[in-house]
């Protein structure tokens, strides 16, 4: 991590994003981000001990803070659930694409890192993990349907994993293909029609 908040180290992050974003993780150079600040590479390396801490700084906040809005919108799922409205809640869920999207284009520069640039870091399965994360609060979803009498048709784990990391993936293609935040907004209500359509039918809804 930084040893300062000074105001070479706000200079070595802007150099970094501009850095990654040309270059990617991989082919990223510590020499030309020293350059581009006017550091030697030695006095870079006291600011941050390594390339991918740098690339950590710049997307850890955003994602920290989308787990913390996510679990809000899964508590307040659970929420609704005691009111046993399936439809309600079915309702609720889909807004989900639409919050999700806005905040993706609210730290738009740190899920193009995150999604395009990220590749030889530990937060390359960034979608991945989200799909994941998707899939078990979902999955816990059905199962709490069950305490208050409301059921949903079951999939097989195999077509349920590949249908919501679909899902999942079609959201972020608004980023890698750079879509205008009105584009990737339009987009967010064309992917809840498809997928809302579809999972209403498989999950008899």
């Amino acid at each position: 991590m930084p040893r300062d908040k000074s105001e070479s180290h706000e200079k070595i992050l802007k150099a970094a994003v501009k850095e990654f974003m040309e270059y990617g993780f991989e082919n990223a150079s510590m020499r030309r981000i020293a350059n581009e600040v006017g550091l030697t590479v030695g006095a870079l390396y006291r600011h941050f001990p390594n390339k991918e801490e740098i690339f950590a700084v710049l997307v850890e906040p955003t994602i920290r803070e989308l787990m913390a809005k996510y679990q809000a919108f899964v508590e307040q799922g659970y929420e609704v659930m005691k009111c046993g409205d399936i439809q309600q809640l079915w309702n609720d869920s889909e807004s989900e694409t639409k919050w999700l999207m806005c905040f993706i284009y609210d730290h738009f520069e740190a899920f193009k890192l995150l999604i395009c640039r990220s590749q030889g870091t530990r937060f390359e399965r960034f979608v991945h993990d989200m799909a994941e994360l998707e899939e078990r609060s979902t999955l816990d979803y059905f199962e709490r349907l069950k305490q208050y009498n409301m059921t949903v048709n079951e999939l097989s784990k195999q077509e349920f994993h590949m249908l919501v990391t679909a899902n999942v993936s079609a959201l972020f293609e608004a980023v890698i293909h750079d879509f205008s935040r009105e584009e990737a907004m339009h987009y967010a209500e064309t992917l809840d029609a498809f997928f809302s359509a579809g999972w209403k039918k498989i999950l008899g809804i």
